[in-house]
């Protein structure tokens, strides 16, 4: 993944950058914060916060980078695997029910969420669920689509 161009944007344009990750996530980067829209080839919309790579957009929404969930420290839209499904979430797997420990019940099917460990907290990934929260633990199925985790290209982004 290599930069094409990279500009800043608009105080407008990063307020509702700021907007949308609060209502998403609960936690935006800070107001005097610099925020720099980055044209990647073949990659996502991505968005520099003090030229680190914490923000991208997806299908049209603003979303914390696995990144920007170690930054900004997400309080809602969290999703908690077990010790046992860290090695396959890390490596890009889609999340399964049985792996779950905890779900926000606020999480609605189709939302981005961010997946962290039981133990630390810490974010894994971040993914698309494919079911409610409060429909997430349980014996068997996928419930939430892996988009980006940690050691993919993104997360290897270096500016």
């Amino acid at each position: 993944m290599e930069i094409r161009s990279r500009h800043h944007l608009r105080d407008d344009e990063a307020d509702g950058l700021r907007d949308a990750l609060r209502d998403a996530v609960g936690v935006a980067p800070a107001d005097d914060a610099n925020i720099e829209e980055a044209e990647v080839e073949d990659g996502p919309d991505l968005f520099l916060v003090d030229g680190e790579p914490l923000v991208v957009r997806i299908d049209g929404e603003y979303f914390v980078t696995v990144q920007g969930a170690l930054a900004l420290e997400p309080d809602r839209h969290l999703v908690t695997v077990d010790a046992g499904a860290v090695e396959f979430v890390t490596n890009g797997a889609d999340v399964m029910r049985p792996g779950i420990v905890e779900a926000d019940e606020d999480i609605e099917e189709g939302d981005l969420v961010v997946i962290i460990e039981e133990n630390h907290g810490k974010p894994l990934a971040v993914g698309r669920a494919l079911t409610d929260g409060g429909d997430m633990t349980g014996d068997e199925g996928r419930v939430v689509e892996s988009v980006y985790h940690v050691g993919d290209e993104l997360w290897e982004f270096e500016p």
